[in-house]
């Protein structure tokens, strides 16, 4: 294993090219007007004319108030109109004003308008520095390189030292050195100093939106970074620690997680090594880890550089390849549909990962979720890309220990992409089983607490809280099926749910949602007296309503196998040009008719408007028109001929045609001829279950294949489609005479208003 590189003792003296100047002049900053004080101090231009005003030098000595006066304008500066200010003096008067309701810091010191606007003249200093060196690269790389000297590379031997990063220090301009050495005297470390100019913090934030630096948008979240941590679990020290590779290592912040946070050091965690292809990425990442006084980490350019044997700084002298650890990390820097086709998408870093492992070791992949959702298709054309031929390859060989769904939005700079985190083991000749972890859905139960999601989270990941799947197994399992359950990578049973079915792996589409802590026959028992109470012409409909707990377990299939059986077709939504909906031709349902904001048919498209539109679908009596977005709708359409609009979709009962058939006919019915009915199918569609299967991180969508239907009997079906039916029917009576009390409440009241009607009690 590669040992740390040599440092200087502290006796040692460093060389004259590292003994530059470490304490630079205080900055003169170039005077402000009244419209800059108000926007580097954050607040408003009366604020700004009302503390000149009130403490100005006139008003406080006639009141005989020793408190220090508003600082004057520069004398021959600026005009009468529109004078200026000496910028240091400002900042030292607005240091005496704390900003009202902030938090107080570590060491209970209140923020002031000083601090504001001392940081917003410093960012505006490395805008001014931007323009004049050409880039925001080169204003960060610059002031890294002054910060990484300024910590550990101060006491290095000069060879040792990462290359280029001593010219860069020597040609640094020195307004960058200056603008370092204020944000660390500020900050209070030098790697702090760096996490901020980078915008791995709070403020950092801020620095990173006024260069314009992109170097951000591909960080790995500080959730997902605590998240990693967590699971690798605390460093105990020793002789036998574990060691570390970070692939696509970036800035570090999964490496730098591991030692406690990024305030932490990493001495002690065993050998480290990063890989960053990026040559920027690559040298910043170097000079982060010296900030951290973690320099002795390599990092290597290729994962082949792993395999080569090299001299990597060990007593011995000997070279050797770094080829396999304890900890693998990946965080490859891919969005929604990046790299779908390629080879080396953000897979390959996953079987990447893998392949590096010790026995026993673990790795943690970042992935796009779509990489878990694609699919090969059924049809003879069906086509099996390497993201998804590289999925089922890890599946297969029981690589994969779980998949934790990450909550949505959880990258500031991507809000519209999702993420999950693979744990990775070793390739194993038993796959077993799979845990499955919906971080997302726990992040909403928890109000978006960071702390409460993270240990929520790793409690379900970790190994025994989830135990094995039993055959036969229900969803009375002593486990919450809500957030975590493990499920077979091949079919441990006939027929029953695994991993290797062609269907998405993602979390939130395989974890049914059942309504948690809820005794159901005790629920509907209670509706079923309220019903009475409300209605009591139905009590002799209600109480025939046989209602008993079901003693046998029931499966469920998922619509995907009902559509491919044939028992089931899927209508998809079409886009249809605005201009071409009109108030004449067959009606359209749309999000706003499912939504209830226009009633159906207050929108219409003509026929031959409609021919141009080929696979434009149109619906027939009995299709189910769903809209599952941010849940489930479902309606039943009772007339069809609908025209549905996207992302509206629509399913068909396939044999429910042959039946109204027969029944208009008047032929002989078999109850077991339908499998299926429309009103049943709506309602059990809309069940708690697969309302929260939703993904997506703008909008969240419910996969219609993913849906579940429970397996019931035809006498069950036909018992169940009688009552939602009888059910309907009530409603829209009740639904028309609200409709009348309103229609009439509306006409006496425009009657009265317009002096028409004049109202008596007879």
């Amino acid at each position: 294993m590669p040992r740390s590189k040599p440092t200087f003792m502290s006796w040692e003296r460093p060389t004259p090219s590292q003994a530059k100047p470490t304490a630079p002049a205080p900055r003169s900053y170039a005077p402000v007007s009244l419209g800059e004080i108000k926007e580097l101090a954050g607040v408003g231009r009366p604020t700004v004319s009302n503390w000149r005003r009130r403490h100005s030098r006139e008003v406080l000595q006639g009141a005989n108030d020793s408190r220090r006066p508003f600082p004057d304008p520069i004398p021959g500066a600026g005009s009468e109109s529109k004078p200026l200010f000496d910028a240091a003096e400002i900042a030292d008067w607005l240091d005496l004003r704390a900003v009202p309701d902030a938090e107080p810091d570590e060491n209970g010191r209140l923020p002031t308008y000083g601090d504001r606007f001392r940081r917003a003249l410093r960012l505006r200093g490395l805008v001014a520095l931007k323009h004049r060196l050409g880039s925001a690269d080169t204003v960060i790389s610059q002031a890294l390189a002054v910060i990484a000297m300024s910590s550990e590379g101060k006491g290095w031997i000069p060879e040792y030292l990462p290359e280029g990063l001593l010219a860069e220090y020597e040609g640094a301009d020195p307004d960058v050195v200056r603008a370092a050495h204020e944000l660390m005297d500020e900050i209070g470390a030098p790697g702090w100093a760096a996490d901020a100019l980078l915008g791995l913090d709070d403020e950092g934030l801020e620095i990173a939106r006024r260069l314009e630096s992109d170097l951000v948008m591909d960080i790995t979240p500080r959730g997902v970074a605590a998240l990693v941590a967590a699971l690798i679990g605390p460093n105990e020290g020793g002789p036998d620690q574990r060691s570390t590779i970070s692939l696509c290592a970036g800035l570090g912040e999964l490496l730098l997680a591991m030692g406690g946070g990024p305030y932490e050091d990493l001495r002690g965690h065993g050998e480290l090594v990063a890989v960053e292809p990026d040559p920027l990425l690559r040298k910043l990442l170097r000079y982060r880890l010296m900030s951290y006084e973690a320099g002795s980490v390599d990092v290597c350019a290729s994962p082949s550089d792993l395999d080569t044997a090299r001299d990597w700084g060990g007593v011995s002298g000997k070279p050797y390849a770094f080829s396999h650890a304890d900890i693998v990390l990946a965080d490859p820097p891919y969005v929604s549909g990046e790299r779908e086709r390629d080879a080396e998408g953000p897979l390959w870093w996953a079987a990447e990962a893998v392949r590096r492992l010790e026995p026993g070791g673990r790795a943690y992949a970042v992935v796009p979720t779509w990489t878990l959702t694609r699919t090969s298709g059924t049809g003879p054309t069906s086509v099996r890309t390497p993201t998804i031929g590289m999925r089922q390859a890890l599946l297969e060989r029981g690589c994969v220990e779980a998949i934790v769904q990450l909550p949505r939005r959880i990258n500031p700079f991507r809000t519209g992409a999702e993420y999950a985190l693979l744990v990775l083991r070793p390739p194993s000749d038993v796959p077993g089983s799979v845990l499955l972890v919906d971080a997302d859905r726990i992040t909403q139960r928890t109000a978006g607490d960071a702390d409460e999601w993270i240990e929520r989270t790793v409690a379900l990941t970790l190994p025994g809280v989830v135990p094995e799947p039993e055959e036969g197994s229900s969803d009375k399992a002593a486990y919450d099926r809500r957030d975590a359950r493990r499920v077979s990578v091949r079919p441990s049973v006939r027929g029953g749910e695994h991993l290797l079915d062609n269907r998405s792996v993602l979390p939130a589409h395989r974890l049914a949602a059942p309504e948690p802590r809820v005794d159901h026959f005790e629920e509907t028992l209670s509706a079923r007296r309220a019903a009475a109470a409300a209605m009591p012409q139905l009590r002799d409909w209600l109480g025939k309503m046989g209602i008993a707990k079901r003693d046998v377990p029931i499966r469920h299939r998922k619509l995907d196998e009902h559509l491919r059986g044939g028992q089931l077709t899927l209508l998809n939504g079409h886009r249809i040009k605005e201009a071409d909906i009109r108030d004449a031709g067959l009606p359209v349902v749309g999000r706003e008719e499912m939504l209830g904001e226009l009633p159906v048919g207050a929108r219409r498209i003509a026929p031959e408007d409609l021919a141009a539109y080929t696979s434009a679908k149109i619906t027939e009596k009995g299709d189910v028109v769903l809209l599952a977005e941010h849940g489930v709708r479902c309606q039943v359409d009772a007339a069809g001929g609908c025209v549905l609009l996207a992302p509206v979709q629509g399913l068909r009962i396939a044999a429910y045609r042959d039946h109204v058939r027969n029944v208009a006919l008047g032929e002989p019915v078999r109850p077991d001829a339908l499998w299926m009915r429309p009103h049943s199918l709506a309602q059990l569609l809309q069940a708690p279950r697969n309302q929260h299967r939703g993904s997506g991180s703008l909008v969240r969508r419910v996969s219609v294949r993913d849906m579940d239907l429970p397996q019931l009997s035809a006498d069950e079906i036909t018992e169940l489609e009688e009552i939602l039916t009888e059910a309907e029917r009530l409603r829209a009576d009740v639904r028309r005479q609200l409709e009348a009390l309103d229609r009439l409440a509306e006409r006496v009241s425009a009657g009265v208003a317009d002096g028409d009607l004049a109202l008596r009690r007879r």
